[in-house]
């Protein structure tokens, strides 16, 4: 019993030292859980469009030209991208390239930049290349890597083109007068010395056009140049290579003055080609009671022509052949350029030069893809047909006064404006090569 009273005090003694010591130790701290945000890696592959290395809520600055409803279409043609992938775009529009220059001198220029084929050579040193960020070169013709690479590196993906070299007419007035559209350039000249042989007027040239007139005629000129030498002396006269007083440019000149200069060849003559406003041209085509039989024009003719006459079909009461005998096309084009290399960004040049990318550019219709995947996406039978004389050109040249810096354009304007005015064309060409020759240095 005695020992039994020894142990039951001792053990008491043991757990009031255990409870003391407890009450005087402190107890650790328990966390509250905080919710701290995660980037989510996307989906590798997300119906069909390749969002590797992408994380949800990653943006892709840019800067493009368009606005209105030609921003409105690139934002649905980038929407199936931005859905899949979970990314957004910080979009800025601007016509002022010096806004990008600004941008760029100050090591602060956005993503992606949507701008015209001389930006490839001004930011030649700050792009990335194509091939580096996965682009798919196999969707485009040749000849636009070609227009593309600068300096061995291939720097712009072609995204948008609008062809300059085309020739609307009615095909009902052809039907009913038994004219056929001709297959080369020959047919071409013959067709229209058969016109004014009938006593029709073959072409409507008007090209008023405040401070840019005389733009349609330096269109037309370098059209001509595409039949009688191609692309490859264009792009010379681009460089500077070729000089702008060439015989092969005053050949091309006389061609074009004996149709815009008589009034058997276009309307009104001299003086209605200077006069007569570009799209008021394209309407002299297309009225109850035409004053032509064709015009040249870009592809935008379609859209003044129904903005006038809506109840016009195409292919019945108005369509276009490509300038017969032309190697190549003349016209505009944008081009993505990239500055930050991001999974992101890659993502999105995978995207847009991919299969889907291309017919999705064509189902959308903003102007032509170059991407040779969306030829059979496009939802009018004229938008088809464009896309087909586009696919199978053997070159595209941009626009010359476009792509010479400086005070180049205006004096071409001025030049072609005085020529048909009446001025001395060799003094003309060579004002208008020496403007080329500053620019050159410039």
């Amino acid at each position: 019993m005695k020992h039994f009273r020894k142990l039951f005090s001792i053990t008491a003694i043991l757990l009031v030292f255990a409870l003391l010591l407890g009450a005087c130790t402190k107890p650790a701290p328990v966390e509250t859980p905080v919710d701290v945000p995660v980037e989510e890696p996307v989906e590798a592959i997300v119906d069909g469009i390749d969002c590797t290395g992408v994380k949800e809520g990653d943006v892709v600055s840019m800067l493009y030209q368009w606005s209105g409803e030609e921003e409105a279409k690139l934002t649905e043609i980038l929407t199936p991208w931005l859905e899949a992938c979970k990314a957004s775009v910080s979009p800025e529009s601007s016509r002022d390239q010096a806004l990008l220059d600004t941008r760029v001198q100050a090591g602060t220029p956005p993503d992606v930049a949507f701008w015209q084929v001389p930006q490839l050579t001004q930011y030649k040193d700050k792009l990335v290349p194509m091939d580096t960020l996965g682009a798919d070169k196999s969707n485009y013709a040749g000849y636009w890597g070609d227009i593309g690479t600068i300096e061995g590196k291939w720097l712009g993906l072609p995204v948008k083109a609008d062809p300059k070299t085309l020739i609307w007419y009615s095909p009902a007035a052809f039907e009913a007068a038994g004219y056929t559209v001709p297959a080369t350039w020959d047919e071409l000249v013959a067709l229209v010395d058969q016109m004014a042989a009938d006593g029709n007027v073959a072409w409507s040239m008007g090209m008023e056009s405040g401070d840019a007139t005389g733009w349609t005629g330096t269109d037309f000129i370098q059209d001509i140049l595409l039949v009688t030498q191609g692309p490859d002396f264009v792009n010379k006269i681009i460089s500077g290579e070729i000089a702008y007083n060439d015989p092969a440019v005053k050949e091309a000149y006389e061609i074009y003055g004996k149709w815009a200069m008589d009034p058997a060849y276009t309307v009104a003559g001299a003086e209605g080609t200077l006069s007569t406003g570009f799209n008021d041209a394209i309407l002299k085509v297309f009225s109850d009671t035409p004053e032509a039989f064709m015009v040249k024009q870009s592809g935008f003719a379609s859209g003044t022509l129904l903005g006038t006459y809506p109840d016009k079909v195409y292919g019945v009461d108005y369509a276009f052949f490509g300038v017969p005998g032309a190697q190549g096309l003349q016209g505009g084009s944008d081009w993505l350029m990239v500055f930050n290399d991001t999974p992101a960004v890659r993502s999105l040049v995978k995207y847009l030069s991919s299969n889907k990318g291309g017919e999705t550019w064509a189902s959308i219709g903003f102007d032509l893809t170059p991407n040779a995947a969306g030829n059979a996406f496009y939802a009018t039978e004229e938008m088809i047909h464009k896309a087909e004389l586009l696919s199978s050109a053997t070159g595209f040249t941009p626009d010359i006064g476009d792509s010479i810096p400086g005070g180049f354009g205006s004096a071409e304007f001025k030049g072609i404006t005085d020529f048909v005015n009446g001025g001395d064309l060799d003094e003309i060409l060579d004002s208008i090569a020496a403007a080329q020759a500053d620019a050159m240095t410039q």
